[in-house]
């Protein structure tokens, strides 16, 4: 491999990395209030959960399913008749 195929690459591999750390940070803003909306927690999907935790910094970081500090927005009254749903952190 010659130097100018070389520093082709290293530039290649700078503005991808780049270009990754930006997508990351998009997807881990934190989810607006929405109205007539409750937080549930316990309910979310891994990676699917709608902000921060102690655990991590945002949104859609969930580890596992069902993490019972990770909640999504559902309408009002729906969070109390889902399994293992529930309106407060669960530890």
């Amino acid at each position: 491999m010659n130097s100018k195929t070389l520093v082709h690459s290293a530039l290649a591999s700078v503005f991808t990395l780049g270009l990754l750390t930006a997508a990351g940070q998009a997807n881990s803003q934190p989810a607006p209030e929405q109205k007539g909306a409750e937080k549930c927690y316990g309910i979310v999907k891994a990676g699917k959960n709608d902000c921060q935790t102690n655990a991590h910094a945002c949104a859609g970081q969930a580890t596992k399913d069902g993490q019972g500090d990770s909640w999504v927005y559902v309408p009002k009254g729906t969070c109390e008749k889902i399994v293992g749903g529930s309106t407060q952190p669960k530890a």
